[in-house]
């Protein structure tokens, strides 16, 4: 790890002559990516990197930013320097006094990623390839992928804060393509988090991608389904992609505060159902999104954005607390120390209900039920939605009927949350990289089983 002296002396230099907020944020990885296809490992690679992100925000809330990977004194030096002329109303000596920020959080890493050979990570995915062609003839490609990144962060900023924060993320997916001449499906699952090795002890990654390779075999003999206004029960098992894209991103400070959301100046109104409670938490154990501290040094926190149908809060950070005065909620995050942090979301969740989710299912007479969502389209602005359906089953007087393939969900944010009557009291999540202003970062979602009363749902046209 860099000197946390010479880290000290750059935020003195950088805000010798005041502002309004200045921080440093420096990042050490180490990173395992391992991609197999065609029966081949591709790619396996192994490295570091290092470097920082220095950030001025003078009093006009304007910001100044520059990053290098040369951390040599005299470099940053003139990083700092450079920044703190640029900025033209500064007029007072600052001295900042800092403090260490203890975590609040302190989760145990049982195997770390550092302690399992590459060979043991290549033949878990070898193992998976070999019996999941095994399965079908109809199989004809499958690639598997296994990434982990030890991330070390040390932050410093003008508030008097020091933080240190280390992450260690595991994200494996595997994609079997089938065909039987005419059509071609695919199935994916993902395995991962923030944690180690152990998490293949629970969710064992050869089960996992005969799963995909099932559903796959099972959706090239669906039939496609007449499209229309109908229920929807969706499972918990499907993940909380839609309330991740249709409500989480219409709730991050940086547009609703510019008026680029559906939900901007609506704090304090009835937006959804008495039902309705939406929650983002980075502080849960083991999930992907999670941190002790966001990439601001800010605690991470739970956050209820929706409380029985109410919108709560915004989830902000520095920039947006410091321009429009809303309380920072400690999702202040960032891809690395070459990018600026923003809002952005953690484990987002609906929270569960009190209804059976096998009940939920029986008293729903014909509709459509989703088992696993694929990815989707959200624009924030309106809150208007396009999700597609990965597994999904024509609902027969409250039993599941036949699979149906090329299903999609059409709607909207707002929507839907005034048309959920059942809540299920399970909950499922589901893991993902974020993208958002170029920038990517690790998240989880989650639903309990859901019935949506009604909305579009997209199929075969007829």
């Amino acid at each position: 790890m860099i000197d946390e002296n010479l880290l000290y002396e750059c935020l003195q230099r950088l805000f010798k002559k005041g502002g309004h907020y200045a921080d440093i944020y420096y990042e050490k990885t180490e990173s395992t990516s391992i991609t197999l296809d065609n029966n081949l490992v591709e790619k396996a690679i192994s490295g570091f990197n290092e470097g920082i992100g220095i950030r001025l925000i003078d009093k006009r809330n304007k910001t100044y930013f520059a990053y290098c990977n040369d951390l040599d004194k005299k470099n940053l030096y003139y990083m700092v320097e450079n920044l703190s002329s640029i900025s033209k109303d500064m007029q007072r000596d600052t001295f900042i006094d800092l403090n260490y920020k203890t975590p609040l959080i302190n989760w145990v890493i049982k195997k770390p990623i550092s302690s399992v050979i590459l060979e043991t990570k290549t033949e878990m995915l070898l193992e998976a390839n070999k019996i999941v062609r095994a399965m079908d003839a109809n199989i004809k490609q499958v690639r598997a992928i296994y990434s982990d990144l030890l991330k070390k962060i040390k932050i410093l900023n003008s508030d008097g804060v020091i933080a240190n924060d280390e992450r260690s993320y595991i994200n494996s997916m595997v994609e079997v393509v089938v065909t039987d001449g005419k059509e071609l499906q695919t199935g994916t699952e993902v395995i991962g988090g923030m944690t180690g090795f152990e998490i293949f002890d629970e969710n064992d990654f050869v089960e996992s991608s005969k799963i995909a390779a099932k559903r796959a075999l099972m959706m090239i003999k669906a039939p496609k389904i007449k499209g229309g206004r109908m229920p929807v029960v969706i499972s918990s098992s499907a993940g909380g992609t839609m309330i991740h894209e249709a409500v989480g991103h219409s709730l991050e400070a940086d547009l609703t505060m510019q008026g680029l959301s559906i939900y901007s100046n609506r704090l304090g109104d009835k937006i959804a159902t008495d039902k309705i409670t939406v929650i983002d938490d980075g502080t849960l154990e083991g999930k992907r999104g999670s941190y002790r501290f966001d990439d601001e040094g800010n605690y991470s926190q739970r956050n209820i954005l929706i409380e029985k149908g109410i919108l709560k809060a915004y989830l902000s950070d520095k920039v947006n607390s410091l321009k429009y005065n809303i309380p920072i909620t400690g999702n202040g995050r960032r891809e690395s120390y070459k990018s600026l942090p923003i809002p952005r979301m953690t484990n987002t969740y609906l929270a569960p209900g009190e209804d059976n989710p096998e009940e939920i299912l029986k008293d729903t007479y014909k509709g459509i039920f989703v088992k696993k969502m694929g990815g989707g389209q959200v624009n924030t602005v309106t809150g208007e939605f396009v999700f597609d359906v990965q597994e999904g089953y024509v609902i027969e007087k409250g039993s599941l009927g036949h699979p149906v393939r090329s299903v999609t969900l059409i709607g909207s944010g707002q929507e839907v949350m005034q048309n959920i009557d059942r809540i299920g009291s399970d909950l499922g999540f589901s893991i993902g990289t974020c993208g958002k202003d170029g920038q990517g970062v690790p998240v989880s979602d989650a639903l309990p089983t859901i019935r949506i009363l009604e909305m579009v749902v997209g199929g075969e046209a007829g």
